[in-house]
């Protein structure tokens, strides 16, 4: 499937997830989206403000509900995973709604839920991928995983990848993979805040001015995630760049390994993964 000025895009929820997507998509200048436009999408969202905002912002055509599935040929669920199995109800109910694989490809943004749970609720043969995208794809910095559904092929988890790619970074994955990168990705801007909030306090405690501290620590998060990604250090590398033999950062790392900060991070990864798989029930 390729994109053209003809392709029509259903997005299902214009929250801040769907707007950066969607927006993104619009404004990317590399391929494929620089074949999108505003005039490629149809926008569903309940609240009528929000839709009123969106059709202001960027120019697209919005509907109350799933009749922005009439004519899609790609439809990007971007909804929250409690209201999800609802809409995906709505979209088999929609009279000219064609399924299968001549129908649209569904793109799913919701944690924890399956692919193999989506297409249950789903019209028998529909093609379905399933993402995992983070937060920082509102500012184009996002980290995507990207698995296809059993009836998805090739071409179809390309494309999406493609997509995301233009907000940010983007993988192909085992969907069994799903939680763990959702655990790593998608949960982890959540644990570099409060690494930030961590270093802000600590940095307080010894006399800094809050504001101060947190700017810095900001600055040292981003910096060295750019430094890691422009030279292709890895992490280990990085960090022991960084140590001088009997120095303070030493000093600071042993007494954090100490604390356990390694094994809370673990403990961490482990509790998000189990939750997923608990919420997702697949």
């Amino acid at each position: 499937m390729a994109l053209t000025d003809r392709t029509r895009i259903a997005l299902i929820g214009g929250g801040k997830m769907g707007e950066a997507i969607m927006g993104g998509w619009i404004a990317a200048s590399e391929h494929p989206a620089d074949r999108l436009t505003a005039a490629n999408f149809t926008v569903a969202n309940p609240g009528e403000e929000r839709r009123v905002y969106l059709q202001g912002r960027y120019g697209v055509a919005c509907v109350a509900d799933a009749r922005a599935i009439e004519g899609a040929d790609v439809v990007v669920l971007a909804v929250k995973p409690q209201v999800m199995m609802g809409v995906l109800e709505q979209i088999a109910e929609v009279p000219a709604y064609v399924g299968g694989k001549d129908g649209p490809l569904f793109v799913s943004i919701a944690a924890g839920l399956c692919t193999e749970r989506l297409e249950g609720a789903l019209p028998a043969g529909a093609r379905l991928v399933r993402t995992m995208p983070n937060t920082p794809l509102l500012v184009g910095a996002g980290a995507t995983t990207v698995a296809g559904g059993a009836q998805a092929d090739e071409a179809d988890v390309a494309l999406v990848r493609d997509l995301f790619a233009c907000l940010g970074a983007a993988y192909v994955i085992d969907e069994d993979d799903m939680d763990a990168t959702g655990a790593v990705s998608g949960s982890g801007p959540a644990y570099v805040a409060a690494l930030i909030e961590a270093l802000r306090d600590g940095g307080a405690a010894q006399g800094l001015e809050a504001g101060l501290a947190e700017a810095l620590a900001q600055q040292t998060v981003y910096g060295t995630a750019l430094l890691m990604r422009e030279t292709g250090q890895d992490a280990q590398t990085t960090r022991v760049a960084v140590c001088s033999p009997g120095g303070s950062t030493l000093a600071a790392l042993a007494a954090m390994e100490e604390a356990g900060f390694a094994r809370s991070l673990d403990a961490g990864v482990a509790a998000a993964v189990f939750r997923s798989k608990e919420l997702g029930q697949c």
